[in-house]
């Protein structure tokens, strides 16, 4: 196969992607959370102990936003900010038990809309599913961090 058309399928990948996730999660309330603080605690609950900067390169946005929405998440309870073990100049953000209740209600309510998109698919073609996403993961994903 041609790497540009590889190339070519793996755009119109990503944006079916962006759209798909769009749809899964335009449902889920959760209370006095903006999309974008959601996409925080969505970032921070995957990714585990993080840094505003990682943050701030991984939703493209700038460091005083990200610092200024942390800080909203941070008064709801919702995150906690610890110093770094390693280096104390950095502080490590985690989801408090509050916030990780929230993202599990969350991600549940996602959950619900993903098995509905795989209603009536068979257990072969959810096998191949899988094993096309641990590949994407493994030689696509990885290579980006």
């Amino acid at each position: 196969m041609d790497k540009h058309h590889l190339f070519q399928q793996f755009v119109a990948f990503t944006t079916n992607l962006h759209e798909v996730t769009q749809s899964l999660t335009q449902n889920v309330k959760l209370e006095n959370i903006t999309a974008l603080q959601y996409k925080i605690l969505e970032y921070i609950k995957v990714s585990q102990a993080v840094t505003a900067t990682e943050i701030s390169d991984c939703l493209h946005m700038s460091l005083p936003n990200t610092s200024r929405e942390l800080r909203k998440l941070q008064e709801r309870k919702l995150i906690e900010k610890t110093n770094d073990q390693t280096d104390r100049r950095k502080q490590v953000i985690r989801l408090t038990l509050e916030g990780e209740k929230m993202m599990t209600e969350a991600f549940n309510s996602i959950e619900e809309q993903f098995l509905l998109l795989l209603d009536g698919t068979s257990s072969q073609d959810v096998e191949a599913i899988s094993g096309a996403l641990a590949l994407l993961e493994q030689k696509i994903f990885q290579h980006s961090k």
